[in-house]
């Protein structure tokens, strides 16, 4: 993924199963402590499935508590979700998320920058925070101790230029000291999914994913994006090649852009976005 790229050290090599794709450069984490409370919980649960209901994509670190919950409250709401391991894709940990690691691998992604093999170790975990962080527009703390992972990738978030948001808590809470100092330092208080929209300017993100949905039904469409398969291709070009009036192309690839289904890549050529998403889709693969 290209955000990983503002990365002050960018993973060399990425592991994956399942699918990165270009919907999924809208994306939040939702990170927090493993001994969560009611509360948390509920507001874990709230925010994953809202999430997923507006188009957004969840990442988190499929540890116990917030992440589990996070993960499986998006593909309940029939959304999206990426798991970045601290160990290889193929050593799920803890192993009472394996099968939620297999729910989730159709739905999105399991990803790790630990080659296949790789047992989970405390030391992994810290390091693997700076993707959750980085693979997000924004990153919410859900529930955190003062010494809690979670803060780990708030800070990361912070460094690399990231909205960073914290659900406030009660003053005596363990779990809400992390969040709280957060918030006092200058953090987005998260009351809901609404106001981290409006910081992040996305509120129209499920309507381009279910636009970018359909294949086009569109003679014009569907000719123009058979052209467009093996390389970009300038405006000229693609009229030329469909044998069509200039404006009837431009017109069907500002249509094609708006689903999602193209590209501009400068100086009016053009890409499929479709063969780029294809070369994220695989069962185990390293990019």
């Amino acid at each position: 993924p290209e955000r990983l790229g503002a990365l002050e050290q960018p993973p060399p090599v990425l592991y994956l199963r399942g699918a990165i794709l270009p919907e999924d450069s809208w994306a939040v984490a939702v990170v927090g402590t493993r001994r969560v409370t009611r509360y948390g919980r509920q507001v874990a649960e709230e925010i994953g499935a809202a999430l997923a209901r507006q188009g957004i994509t969840v990442v988190s670190g499929l540890a116990r508590g917030v992440d589990g919950i996070a993960h499986r409250a998006a593909l309940q709401a029939g959304g999206r979700t990426i798991a970045v391991l601290g160990s290889g894709v193929d050593h799920i940990y803890p192993p009472e998320h394996r099968r939620l690691a297999e729910e989730i691998i159709p739905a999105g992604a399991l990803l790790s920058d630990y080659p296949p093999g790789t047992p989970p170790d405390a030391a992994n975990f810290p390091p693997r925070n700076r993707i959750i962080a980085g693979l997000a527009l924004a990153t919410v703390v859900v529930e955190a101790g003062e010494t809690s992972g979670a803060l780990i990738t708030a800070r990361f978030a912070a460094e690399q230029g990231r909205e960073v948001f914290a659900v406030p808590g009660g003053i005596y809470a363990p779990q809400s000291k992390g969040p709280n100092r957060l918030i006092k330092n200058g953090a987005h208080p998260f009351l809901s999914v609404d106001d981290l929209l409006e910081v992040l300017n996305i509120t129209q993100v499920e309507q381009y994913r279910q636009a970018r949905l359909a294949l086009p039904d569109d003679p014009v469409e569907s000719k123009l994006l058979s052209l467009l398969r093996d390389e970009p291709l300038h405006v000229d070009e693609l009229r030329a090649q469909a044998d069509l009036p200039v404006a009837q192309v431009s017109a069907a690839l500002t249509m094609m852009e708006l689903k999602g289904l193209v590209r501009q890549v400068g100086a009016m050529h053009y890409v499929a976005v479709r063969e780029a998403a294809a070369e994220y889709r695989t069962d185990e693969k390293s990019t």
